[in-house]
């Protein structure tokens, strides 16, 4: 893809995350990237610093949903604006500066060479907690299974580049998860749409000092209702899906 065609952006959900956005944004400004907030109903204080970042900056553009909806709500709303823009991929940034921002030139890089694709972060289980390890390899098997591929490394990463005709696509007529369901349904049901799907291995910082918005309960029972419907939705996908994973 030339570089005039391929026109990426950065879109980062934000609810309540007023301690760190300021940096985040500023070095994803550093690899010349426009910025994309979307505030999710954050608190007025958390509203007033996005406020002021935007109004400093010509190339941070600042949507805000009236009501808490959820991180996936937050970053599709952002996905539709980026595409009316003319944007042609989308890196999602998560606000609480746990994403190593030093590989986001990789992630552009994969992106220009495979416009296409998805480009999805990949961590590694040995540096995520044990609670989350746990997690992540109950969901790692699921989309295994939901996929009937290993192509798909590590789907609850919310650090990723998305192609945004293929996304867009895939908007109009599926409804994605809205919570902390969102990456992993999003990422298997663009694979089911036949993109192809990237892996990049990226480094994950948890911070204890920054408050989850993980809740327990609904979360997981979230979690397990969208496995429930992926499962579904991959027995009437079968033909297909083993067939694609044999012509790969």
């Amino acid at each position: 893809m030339s570089e005039s065609a391929f026109r990426p952006c950065a879109i980062i959900p934000v609810y309540n995350h007023q301690q760190r956005i300021g940096a985040v944004v500023a070095r994803l400004l550093d690899h010349q990237l426009d910025c994309i907030l979307v505030d999710d109903g954050s608190e007025p204080v958390c509203a007033a610093v996005l406020a002021d970042i935007a109004q400093q900056n010509a190339r941070v553009t600042l949507l805000r949903l009236a009501h808490n909806s959820g991180k996936g709500a937050a970053v599709c709303h952002g996905l539709r604006h980026a595409y009316t823009a003319g944007y042609t991929h989308a890196l999602q940034v998560d606000a609480d500066g746990q994403h190593d921002l030093n590989d986001v030139p990789a992630f552009l890089t994969m992106g220009r060479e495979h416009p296409t694709a998805v480009i999805s972060g990949w961590r590694s289980y040995d540096q995520m907690p044990p609670a989350r390890r746990r997690g992540r390899k109950l969901t790692d098997f699921w989309v295994c299974v939901n996929s009937l591929s290993r192509q798909l490394k590590d789907s609850m990463c919310g650090y990723r580049l998305y192609p945004l005709a293929a996304t867009m696509q895939l908007l109009q007529h599926h409804r994605i998860g809205a919570r902390m369901d969102f990456d992993t349904d999003i990422l298997v049901r663009l694979y089911w749409q036949g993109v192809p799907v990237r892996n990049i291995p990226t480094h994950i910082v948890y911070q204890d000092d920054i408050a989850s918005h993980f809740d327990i309960l609904r979360d997981n029972l979230r979690i397990a209702w969208m496995h429930t419907r992926l499962f579904l939705g991959m027995l009437r996908r079968f033909p297909q899906l083993v067939m694609r994973n044999v012509d790969e």
